[in-house]
């Protein structure tokens, strides 16, 4: 770690010399030097006249210069005084216009830069078909979508909000549930044909496995609910990808089983192209979430895609449950026809 930087006594002197000087004082100066009044001066800044003059004073005294020329009729500034109205101007118009910028954000309508990360699959198939509507709804924001499989750290990467299957392990971070998210083991209808399909966790030692190598590394473990306890196990693969939907791909092209989140394999559940098996083991305690920093002082830009992306996600129709039954009862059809093993449960 480096050491920290040793300040000169001069410069530190200066320092304070500039912090101790009174903001408060500039500030009741630029309104005096605005409004040519020590009274208008007071009224527009809220407090009592007294209190806008011993500002005054105090910075007068603290700058060795003299400001404001003062009679019973006038107050107008000295040459002194408009150097220093020239000089401080523009930072304390800064300082107002980043106040009231701030201001706007949390009061006015939704506006800025927004900052969103998903894992490749939920950011491709979710999230993204989303943008375009919240963007009709709050044209003043502007959107980047990040697609990132590991961890993201959302005060480092700068991340507004972050999509993840599982809740971060963080206690800064706010992890609010959208969906449940199921597991479901699937092959494809030419698969079953010629190897059916495992009625237990045990029987998926002898398939061809898919599996999902994780940004870190590893293997994604298969996770399971088995009479009341959690089971988790890397089956020997056949095929190994880095991508959920390339390993989705193989699958339907009859490649071997694959684990993978409902949302992602619902479509080709409701088309055929997949029939699933295990569904009594799938286990049920997952979720895929939204996790934001602290809900303090959050810009109403956050809140508002916070607010937007929960419905709509949540009013997603997820739920394969009916078109499974079908698509089982096709599967076991044609399975009887060969003399494979039925669909598995």
């Amino acid at each position: 770690m480096n050491a920290p930087v040793e300040t000169a006594p001069a410069v530190r002197d200066a320092l304070g010399e500039c912090f101790s000087a009174s903001y408060p004082g500039v500030v009741a100066f630029i309104a005096v030097a605005n409004e040519g009044s020590f009274a208008r001066a007071a009224d527009r800044l809220g407090i009592g006249r007294s209190a806008v003059s011993r500002s005054v004073q105090k910075l007068e005294k603290q700058l060795g210069a003299r400001l404001f020329s003062r009679t019973t009729r006038a107050t107008s500034l000295t040459s002194e005084g408009r150097l220093f109205y020239q000089a401080c101007r523009p930072g304390v118009e800064r300082i107002t216009q980043a106040l009231e910028e701030m201001r706007d954000l949390r009061e006015g309508p939704p506006r800025g830069e927004l900052r969103i990360v998903a894992g490749h699959a939920f950011g491709r198939k979710v999230v993204a078909p989303l943008l375009s509507g919240f963007r009709a709804c709050h044209p003043d924001v502007a959107v980047e979508l990040l697609l990132d499989d590991g961890v993201p750290d959302l005060a480092a990467d700068r991340i507004d909000v972050a999509f993840r299957e599982g809740a971060l392990e963080d206690s800064d971070v706010i992890a609010r549930q959208l969906v449940p998210m199921r597991l479901l083991v699937c092959a494809s209808p030419d698969y079953v044909r010629r190897q059916g399909l495992p009625h237990d966790v045990d029987a998926l030692a002898s398939h061809a496995c898919i599996a999902l190598r994780l940004p870190n590394g590893r293997l994604r473990a298969w996770d399971f609910r088995v009479d009341g306890q959690s089971r988790s196990l890397v089956p020997a693969s056949a095929l190994i990808f880095s991508d959920a939907e390339l390993a989705l791909q193989a699958a339907q092209d009859g490649h071997g089983l694959v684990q993978l989140p409902e949302y992602l394999v619902r479509d080709a559940l409701r088309s055929g192209a997949l029939v699933d098996c295990l569904r009594g083991r799938a286990p049920g305690d997952r979720g895929h979430y939204l996790c934001y920093l602290s809900r303090r002082h959050q810009p109403k830009r956050i809140r508002a895609f916070i607010d937007y992306i929960t419905t709509h996600i949540r009013g997603l129709d997820l739920d394969v449950t009916g078109h499974w039954a079908k698509t089982a009862q096709a599967a076991n059809a044609g399975e009887h026809a060969h003399g494979a093993v039925p669909v598995a449960a």
